[in-house]
């Protein structure tokens, strides 16, 4: 008899909820379980087809026949073994029942489509994964279901008992968990074929520990080799979640019961690690078998559960630990072609500059591949250009990515991915993991101690805590956050704590900067130290210097800085900075020195200014800052500014043809120079004077000027300033038809330029090297490069321009050649 149908209610959410509240309107009776639970709804999806006969409602489900309306009727097919017809008409029976039910009840037809319309395919596969794999969930099923209707079923139910009895007697137990691997799994032969070396046969290597942060591809990576690696261990493949990101992990203790359960399910085992031990050991003691241990928290979670010889042990962890006997690898995010790869294999058809860009912005980080590529291959509506745009956008980067579709019920968003390592920083290091934020690329421990207000050793030591972790990657000296995990930090340092971490950045990196400058004026050898030095913290002197300029107008601190930083670096600066963005760092500091009311700096920088706009070929221009600096220095008695004004104004009359004009300020600036016992702006002087004469075709006085500038630069280890020289040399010497010898010089020009990463300086010498044709080609992907304007290329030392320095006890002004023909 038919049962009463409940009233219909409000459909409750998750999909087990849903599921029941349908299946309590059908008329036939109750049940309980998944199994049960889905061998009915099948049942229920036939009826339903049978009544209606509209095939659509089979499609309407993306998993209908395979996982839900086919359970039923597929799955006796495939378990009962070539059914008989007999059999197949009682496995339709029960459906027939519940189309004559649902024909007496319209109201059931509707409840029946609308549960249909709003069931997700993920959701029945994360419910089926999430119940037991085994194959006998389906004859367990089909019997509980059968068993509802009584002596009608009778003899299918019998055989079912047999078959049921006949499973449990041969099937082997669940000793092949394996998952595998990802279908897109893309990449990695560097890292696979290390592991195979030191996993083969001839290795004394138990097993591999795989490190890395999260979302790198650490399990993907492993599934693929023990799914290389099985076929040599046919006893059994293991694979354990130790839940390293959980608080608390599993204890060993667990993963052992579970590890002995498997090879006999009704053991009653004692509860105690120190009793399971001996059991687990034994269980595995002779067997040739793949033990994967997934997510694992530190060494003393997993030592426990080494396994006796025979086995292969492979572990995947966040944090940084070693296993004695066993070969380490840390896995980074995937390089950029295999990044393409992945990101083509998951959304095909994107262009190459696309794929660069999105791989770019996802960090190379496979998750976050994944999910972008996931997106683009299900949001027929966006664009890669459109989806590029979202990515750009720093502060909604990971909420983009996380938008991205699901990949399956063990992958996380990226968000939640680094929320599993935050989560488990103690809460200081959680502060001062996201005080790295600030650091725009790649820093050391000193740069990190001044952010952190640490002594050095101190901070060393706390990067070497959050290494553990795989928060920071850490080589050869340098650290840095992924570009995904800086913006996680970002998102994590309170507003109150992060203009202090970003006013002590900012701070060190003009330190550094002025250490640049520093071991530049020193020569020789230490000013390639210096050179190497800002290239390596250029990023963040850009970073620190443009918070400064940001911020001038209501920290007076920042100010300060944006005051200080064109400076701090001044020769290196004008080596590396386009003159564009050396008049812009300028500007910026000219208007903080004028807040500060600092009238030396304010001199320092209009000086400076007048010889980025005559590297621009804008003389006149450069004359009106180098008068406005010629005013401030006489008005503050500032001798050695003075004849730096002095000098660039003969520059720039030099370059608009006024030679003796140019001679005049060079003259006053030699006199000031040699009063002040200046040698650096003597030299450059010098060298002025040389290429004046040049112009009015007094080439032998030019050519004496030039060596005395010579003896000077080397005296004073000034390998630019030497280089121009011997530039001014070979060009005087080539107006003298002494070809060899011009050649002579060029190159020599040329090898410093190349010593100290001159390009402009390169380009000038190249393009001066009249033997070979090929040179000027070199030279002109130079300018396409530099991308100023061009100038006449005769002087490839144009000559001493004097860059401006405050004073001090020392002499700070110092003089520049710059390269020539820019």
């Amino acid at each position: 008899m038919s049962q009463p149908v409940p009233p219909a209610g409000p459909a409750p959410r998750s999909f087990r909820q849903r599921l029941k509240h349908f299946l309590s309107r059908l008329p036939i009776g109750q049940t309980t379980g998944a199994a049960g639970l889905m061998a009915l709804s099948a049942a229920s999806f036939l009826a339903l087809y049978n009544t209606t006969g509209d095939p659509n409602i089979a499609l309407a489900s993306s998993v209908g026949s395979n996982v839900l309306a086919g359970v039923l009727q597929q799955g006796l097919y495939e378990l009962l073994n070539d059914p008989t017809a007999d059999e197949v008409d009682q496995v339709n029976r029960l459906a027939q029942r519940l189309s004559l039910e649902a024909q007496k009840q319209p109201d059931l037809l509707k409840e029946m489509g609308a549960f249909l319309d709003g069931l997700s395919a993920l959701e029945v596969a994360e419910e089926l994964a999430r119940e037991n794999p085994a194959q006998s969930w389906l004859l367990l099923s089909i019997r509980h279901t059968l068993g509802q209707y009584g002596a009608e079923f009778d003899k299918l139910n019998q055989k079912l008992d047999r078959l049921l009895d006949r499973q449990a007697a041969s099937t082997p137990p669940a000793l092949h968990q394996l998952p595998a691997p990802p279908a897109d799994f893309t990449g990695r032969e560097a890292q696979l074929a290390e592991l195979r070396t030191h996993l083969g046969a001839q290795s004394a290597a138990q097993g591999a520990l795989i490190s890395g942060m999260g979302g790198c591809g650490k399990t993907a990576l492993a599934l693929q080799l023990a799914q290389e690696l099985a076929p040599r261990y046919p006893d059994a493949q293991f694979f354990l979640d130790l839940k390293g990101t959980s608080r608390p992990p599993r204890p060993p203790a667990e993963v052992m019961a579970e590890v002995l359960h498997v090879y006999d399910p009704a053991a009653r085992l004692p509860e105690t690690e120190a009793a399971l031990a001996p059991l687990y050991r034994a269980a595995l003691q002779g067997k040739k078998a793949l033990l994967l241990l997934d997510n694992a928290w530190n060494a003393a979670q997993v030592a426990p559960l080494l396994p006796p010889p025979g086995y292969l042990l492979l572990v995947t962890t966040r944090q940084l630990f070693v296993l004695p006997g066993f070969y380490k690898l840390d896995l980074h995010p995937l390089p950029q072609e295999e990044a393409w790869a992945l990101l083509s294999k998951i959304s095909p058809g994107m262009e190459q500059a696309e794929l660069a860009e999105i791989a770019a912005l996802c960090g190379y980080l496979p998750l976050a591949l994944r999910l972008a590529g996931s997106t683009l291959a299900t949001r027929p509506d966006l664009t890669p250009p459109g989806y590029i745009r979202r990515l750009q956008d720093e502060h909604k980067r990971l909420a983009t990515l996380d938008r991205g579709a699901a990949l399956s019920a063990t992958d996380l968003p990226i968000e939640a991915s680094l929320a599993l390592s935050y989560d488990l920083l103690p809460a200081p290091l959680q502060a001062q993991w996201a005080q790295l934020s600030v650091f725009p690329g790649s820093f050391d421990a000193q740069g990190a101690a001044a952010v952190w207000e640490l002594e050095g050793d101190e901070a060393q030591d706390t990067l070497g805590d959050l290494l553990g972790y795989s928060l920071v990657d850490g080589q050869a000296g340098r650290y840095r956050l992924h570009d995904l995990a800086r913006l996680y930090a970002a998102a994590r340092l309170a507003p109150a704590a992060e203009a202090p971490a970003r006013l002590r950045h900012a701070a060190h990196y003009e330190t550094v900067a002025r250490a640049t400058s520093d071991l530049y004026l020193q020569g020789g050898a230490s000013l390639l130290q210096g050179l190497a030095l800002f290239d390596r913290e250029w990023p963040n002197i850009q970073a620190g210097q443009a918070w400064a300029a940001a911020h001038t107008a209501a920290d007076p601190a920042a100010a300060a800085l944006c005051n200080t930083y064109p400076d701090a670096g001044l020769y290196c600066l004008f080596l590396r900075q386009h003159p564009r963005q050396q008049i812009a760092w300028l500007e910026a500091a000219l208007a903080a020195a004028r807040q500060l009311r600092n009238r030396s700096m304010e001199g320092v920088h209009l000086g400076n200014l007048g010889y980025a706009y005559n590297d621009l070929g804008e003389y006149r221009r450069a004359i009106e800052f180098y008068e406005q600096r010629l005013a401030i220095a006489r008005e503050i008695g500032d001798r050695r500014g003075e004849g730096a004004a002095l000098g660039n104004l003969g520059l720039a009359y030099a370059a608009l043809g006024e030679t003796r004009r140019a001679i005049e300020f060079y003259e006053q600036d030699l006199a000031i120079a040699r009063e002040i016992g200046d040698r650096r702006g003597e030299g450059a002087v010098l060298g002025n004077l040389g290429l004046a004469y040049a112009d009015l075709g007094e080439t032998r006085r030019a050519i004496e000027y030039h060596e005395q500038a010579l003896v000077i630069d080397r005296e004073i280890g000034d390998r630019r300033g030497e280089g121009a020289v011997l530039g001014n040399l070979g060009l005087a010497y080539a107006d003298l038809g002494e070809t060899r010898r011009a050649i002579e010089f060029y190159e020599q020009y040329l090898a410093i330029a190349r010593e100290i990463g001159d390009r402009r300086g390169e380009g000038a010498a190249l393009g001066e090297t009249r033997r070979a044709i090929e040179f000027y080609e070199q030279a002109l992907v130079i300018d396409r490069e530099d991308r100023r304007p061009a100038r006449r290329r005769r002087r490839p030392g144009q000559p001493g321009h004097r860059l401006q320095e405050p004073g001090g006890d020392a002499p700070r002004h110092r003089v520049l050649r710059a390269g020539a023909g820019h």
